[in-house]
């Protein structure tokens, strides 16, 4: 089951964070800045996995498995039942799915879009469980959810309602508009 999944900056700043297991919020900080010492100090001639006992708020079955992409960990948390190989590939996956969505992903993508992020990471994984592996279909699913998300767009964001409609555009008090 994964436990986790944290993309931090370079410098240990978490741009993004999901934990699909408890951590008290006030240990939750500290357990990131434990997670990226582990995997900063590592070699990148090493490989991309790590069983640890230095993170506190798992346990000893806890494996961090990671990819370092320019100025991004991408760091997931899973217990001893997950497959190193099959997690890294998800990862990739994952950073895939993000190249597509904003062409080249960057560190200010994931500050600026976070929600978007989050649901592509939940097109991926949910509850802790693998639910996609498929590029397609998580693009696919983002696709949509991008259509319905313009189809809807709320009012006063550039859609007018039929009252407005009935009107000519123009809100009761908008400027331009005499009153009495």
């Amino acid at each position: 089951m994964i436990k986790g999944i944290i993309i931090v900056n370079n410098h240990g700043k978490a741009r993004i964070v999901k934990l699909y297991e408890a951590v008290p919020r006030g240990q939750r900080e500290r357990t990131i800045k434990e997670i990226f010492q582990v995997v900063s100090k590592r070699s990148d001639n090493l490989c991309n996995f790590v069983e640890t006992k230095q993170v506190s708020a798992w346990g000893a079955d806890t494996k961090i498995i990671y990819r370092h992409y320019a100025t991004l960990y991408f760091i997931f948390i899973v217990d001893k039942s997950e497959s190193e190989l099959g997690i890294l590939d998800l990862i990739q996956v994952f950073v895939e799915a993000l190249d597509k969505c904003f062409e080249n992903v960057c560190e200010l993508d994931l500050i600026f879009n976070g929600p978007k992020v989050h649901n592509i990471l939940d097109e991926i994984v949910m509850g802790g469980m693998v639910l996609e592996t498929s590029s397609l279909k998580i693009l696919r699913a983002i696709r949509d959810m991008n259509t319905l998300e313009k189809r809807s767009t709320p009012v006063g964001r550039g859609s007018t309602t039929k009252m407005q409609a009935r009107r000519g555009g123009q809100h009761r008090d908008a400027p331009g508009r005499r009153r009495g």
